[in-house]
């Protein structure tokens, strides 16, 4: 187990990590295993950050993220964490869609949504091709000015069949709008087109589990229950945090907290460039979301052609801002069989998740607040039911989520799971430039969200780390 507050702890270290998300955690991995002393500090009494669980009675436990990830995940986590974990990693293989445009499965890789493409949708193979080679040739320094709707519309003008087909997960996955640049959609649609859609066999909690113990062995400090105060500047350089009433020295601080608060709360605009800060404030945050959490009876199994991730909308089109609807159209079913736990008595579990505004849930009063819960619940039953007959009957848990719940927990900026807009990304990367041994490894620019983004950008990050202490020790 990680250890409560600071008792017994060192007074400095090389590196705080701020934050114990998946990029938190690979920041400090990476840098325990180069050598370096670290400490990682944890507000919450378990690590994970939005990759995490919760149990109830009954053996009733559910996963808040762990929906599905790009197969690159098993590399990410082979080579910067173990095998044990890589090995985990499993292909979920039915995708659903249901809306009045199509409804269809399909195993989510790009020759199965080329044939789906020419077969279902009459796009010529040559359109398909090139698109995709598009998407997959994007990178960071491709211009910005596209948007991903002039993207689809350069390739399937007037096909709002089509871009339902192609944009749909990828909103539900990292918050991305028509509205965003093109990149932001092409790098993580690519993604998930090399081989589909992935999940961690055994849940959250066992690989969090299994990644606590890679840090333990590692010599990473990991602490939990200690929120930090303020991190500390001295003659433009980090000086240490300030955590829990304790000052903790070290020569360089990675946040995995958001972005804005990381600049504005942690350290303080006084000690960057106006310039800097001006940007900063322009940095939009993505949005948040809801979920329902619902439990079966066990024993009481779905039938698993029901799909392992559902896309269902009743919108008649497809729009981005009716994705983000207090009137809800459009939710994404993630079922949970018993092979996701395949070491505890068999049971199903279905998450329902919407895209959602942290405005709309904030500013209610606690009997209104509570009411919407309500009504989000009843709501999201009424539309399992035509996938999942008597329903109502045979789910023995079911509570839900809001913008809320998720900046209670985790302290991001207005519930913000999908972390900044773009425009993060380089704000999140000069932060050294302007603070000496100041790191963000957050969810930022859209691109960095979502657990494989999170894992990856922790590695730049560490890496960029692990180049300065050792120029400095040289």
């Amino acid at each position: 187990m990680p250890r409560d507050f600071l008792k017994d702890i060192k007074g400095q270290y090389d590196v705080v990590v701020i934050g114990s998300g998946l990029g938190g955690l690979t920041v400090a991995n990476v840098l325990a295993r180069a050598g370096h002393s670290v400490l990682l500090l944890e507000q919450h009494y378990k690590l994970g950050g939005l990759a995490t669980w919760f149990k109830r009675p009954r053996g009733q436990i559910f996963d808040i993220s762990l929906h599905g990830f790009p197969v690159g995940m098993i590399k990410s986590c082979r080579r910067y964490w173990t095998a044990e974990i890589a090995d985990r990693i499993v292909q979920l293989k039915h995708i659903r869609f249901d809306n009045p445009m199509f409804s269809l499965t399909t195993a989510y890789t790009r020759d199965d949504f080329t044939r789906l493409l020419i077969e279902r949708f009459a796009v010529a193979p040559a359109t398909i091709a090139a698109f995709f080679d598009t998407a997959r040739g994007m990178n960071f320094y491709d211009d910005q000015a596209i948007t991903t709707g002039q993207l689809f519309e350069r390739f399937f003008p007037g096909r709002q069949d089509v871009v339902r087909l192609l944009m749909e997960p990828i909103v539900y996955a990292n918050g991305s709008t028509l509205e965003d640049p093109a990149i932001t959609y092409g790098i993580v649609f690519s993604n998930f087109m090399s081989k589909g859609v992935f999940i961690f066999e055994g849940g959250t909690d066992h690989l969090i589990r299994l990644m606590q113990n890679e840090l333990v062995r590692n010599g990473a400090d990991v602490r939990i229950r200690c929120g930090v105060e303020r991190i500390l500047v001295d003659r433009g350089r980090v000086a240490g945090v300030q955590v829990n009433g304790r000052t903790i020295k070290c020569r360089a601080v990675v946040s995995n907290s958001n972005l804005k608060s990381t600049i504005f709360d942690l350290v303080g605009p006084e000690h960057f460039e106006r310039s800097f800060v001006d940007d900063a404030r322009e940095v939009r945050l993505n949005n948040s979301s809801t979920q329902v959490y619902m439990a079966f009876r066990q024993g009481d199994l779905v039938e698993e052609s029901t799909g392992d991730l559902l896309f269902s909308s009743t919108a008649r089109e497809f729009r981005t801002d009716l994705l983000l609807s207090r009137d809800i159209t459009s939710r994404t079913f993630s079922f949970y069989y018993p092979r996701t736990r395949p070491d505890t008595p068999p049971r199903c579990f279905v998450v329902s998740s919407t895209n959602a505004r942290h405005e709309d849930w904030a500013g209610l009063t606690r009997e209104d607040y509570e009411a919407s819960k309500r009504d989000l619940i009843e709501t999201t039953l009424d539309a399992l039911e035509q996938y999942v007959p008597n329903c109502r009957r045979r789910i023995v848990h079911a509570e839900a989520a809001t913008p809320v719940t998720f900046q209670h927990y985790t302290k991001h900026l207005a519930g913000a799971s999908f972390g900044t807009k773009f425009e993060g990304l380089a704000v999140s990367r000069s932060l050294p430039e302007q603070v000496g041994g100041l790191y963000h490894a957050g969810s930022v620019g859209i691109i960095m969200s979502g657990w494989l983004g999170a894992i990856n950008y922790g590695v730049i990050v560490a890496n960029s780390v692990d180049g300065e202490l050792t120029k400095r020790t040289v």
